[in-house]
């Protein structure tokens, strides 16, 4: 068993945390777990990327390849990266136009206006997507991601973090029940 996950969106957007809060759940369900990033060389508003590889068995290669999901918050995240080579699950922000000529399966999700709105601050919006992606994905337990989330967010930020991861766990059980 290997799945691949790409999470992709801007710098400032804490997608390089949610990676690794991803791969630190893994690893605490005693699976094995990779996280690489990138990112451009502007601190906030350039683009970046984690990817999470989490197996069963030994990662002999750190890098996502054909990304079981693919996570894009920004509209150029989606076009850079939605060419899966065919079994991936693209999640994009419902804010993102979709491109018909991206043909792999999406699923557009509020996550950012759940951030803002339901949760009540758009810094979150990283933890929303951790908890879609743990969600449909269903790769680490629920229970086991908020134990990461609480072992790597600042202190003081606990009880908002968990929200926001539910708030994802709910988005991802609402698009479960339509698909």
């Amino acid at each position: 068993m290997r799945v691949e996950f790409r999470l992709s969106g801007s710098g400032g957007q804490g997608l390089l945390l949610a990676g690794i809060v991803l791969a630190e759940a893994a690893i605490l369900e005693g699976k094995n777990a990779v996280q690489t990033q990138s990112y451009g060389p502007e601190a906030r508003g350039g683009s970046s990327k984690a990817e999470v590889v989490i197996s069963g068995d030994d990662i002999d290669y750190p890098k996502a390849t054909d990304p079981d999901f693919l996570l894009a918050l920004t509209a150029d995240a989606y076009r850079t990266y939605g060419k899966l080579q065919g079994k991936g699950l693209i999640i994009v922000d419902s804010s993102v136009a979709l491109d018909p000529a991206i043909t792999a399966r999406t699923v557009a999700l509020p996550i950012l206006d759940t951030a803002a709105n339901a949760v009540g601050k758009k810094v979150v919006a990283n933890i929303v997507a951790l908890g879609v992606l743990g969600g449909l994905s269903g790769v680490v337990g629920s229970s086991v991601l908020e134990t990461a989330v609480l072992s790597r967010v600042p202190k003081g930020t606990e009880e908002l973090n968990l929200k926001a991861l539910r708030a994802g766990l709910e988005l991802a059980a609402g698009a479960k029940a339509k698909a």
